[in-house]
This record gives C-alpha cells, structure tokens and sequence, in this order.
C-alpha cells in the first residue's frame, strides 16, 4: 500500500528522509484552502506583530500502524471556539523557541510529557489571519501509545486517527462550514464524523507531501 502504513519505523524512516529533501512548503498546505485565497507574504505579516505559536503532530503507533492524536477544542468566545485542531498553543516567555513551545503545550492539553517524544522538525509555519497567529508546526513521535491525560478545560474529545485515513479519497471533499458568522466552502478532511480544516487541515496536507517525496 504506502509502505509504511503498518510499520511504525518505516513511518518515521520516511518523514526523516522528507525532511533531508526539503519541506513541501506552502503550495503542499494551500491544497486545502478555497482556490482564491492569496497566498501569504511573510514579510507583510510581520509587520502585523503576529502572535507566536506552535502546535505538536503527534505520531505514535498502534499495533504499528502510525496514528496522529488531535483533540476537539471547547466551545469558548474565540475564533477556534469547538474546533480540531493539533495540541499547541501560544508562545510564552520562559519558552527557549516555538518547539519548547509545542512541546509545553502538549505536556498542558493532552498530558504527554516531552521525555516522551522525539523531535523530528518542523514544517512551514501557518499565519492565521482572524486570530494574527504565526503558528510553527512540529512534528514528534512516540514509541508507544501516551497515556493521554486532556485538560477538561480546554479539551472537549481527543481523536485518534490512523494517519492512512487521510490518504483515504473517500475522507476528503468541499464541505460548507460556518465560522465567525459566515459560511464557507473549504476543502476539508472528513474522520470519524468531524470535520478538520483550515489551519490543522492545512499542515496535514504538508506531512501528506512530505512523505510522498519520500517514496
């Protein structure tokens, strides 16, 4: 099938050779944004002042095949109010760089603890306009399952998804979503009867294109 999609090592054998040819970059995570959206000028952001970010792709397996925890945030007055996204959240100042970052935030929202996890890069940073996020995605992996541990407060579900799902055309279509009062058609990743697009989905489509240049 993939050749990595029941054996863990080959898995991160193949998101390590991704990362030695280079990231798939913003044209990889743009496949899952409407077809007009311009295109982010990084130096135009940073003269927004962005807040700093940065999520966690958590891979671990399960009886080898390589799984992504996501977690379904709270229902909160805010622009990701009920959300999926990846554990991650705002950079703060006792935090060395944006991995420390991902690594805190996990630790905080889901309960795995970074000893747990190895690092192994980063991919193209996201800007979030409704929230002027700057968001850096990592990714780790986890020899084994964690034993997740999600914040009440902040965590309403966490998904447990099988990383094969996403290859899987049938998961992927536009669907209509509202957000902020208005109604949208996106590209979106349908798993486990939720919905996961924007931001998240977006990162995902790059982990997608960074192991198929690995093949």
């Amino acid at each position: 099938m993939l050749g990595w999609d029941k054996d863990f090592n080959a898995f991160k054998d193949a998101l390590s050779k991704g990362f030695t040819a280079g990231l798939p970059g913003v044209e990889a995570q743009y496949r899952l944004v409407p077809p007009d959206r311009q295109r982010p000028n990084f130096d135009e952001i940073l003269t927004k002042n962005p807040r700093k970010a940065g999520v966690l792709a958590l891979f671990y397996p399960v009886a080898e095949v390589p799984h992504l925890v996501l977690m379904k945030r709270n229902t909160y007055p805010g622009v990701h109010s009920g959300q999926i996204s990846l554990p991650g959240g705002q950079a703060e100042d006792l935090d060395g760089n944006l991995i420390e970052t991902a690594l805190r935030e996990t630790h905080e929202e889901i309960g795995v603890h970074r000893k747990y996890i190895s690092v192994l890069g980063n991919l193209t940073q996201v800007y979030i306009p409704p929230s002027n996020f700057l968001v850096q995605p990592v990714i780790g992996v986890s020899h084994k399952r964690p034993d997740f541990i999600p914040e009440i407060k902040e965590v309403s579900e966490l998904l447990e998804v099988a990383f094969t799902e996403f290859f899987n055309p049938a998961n992927f279509r536009e669907t209509r979503v509202e957000a902020r009062g208005f109604v949208m058609q996106v590209p979106a990743y349908h798993i486990n009867n939720h919905i996961i697009w924007g931001a998240t989905a977006m990162m995902i489509s790059e982990i997608i294109a960074l192991l198929k240049s690995a093949e």
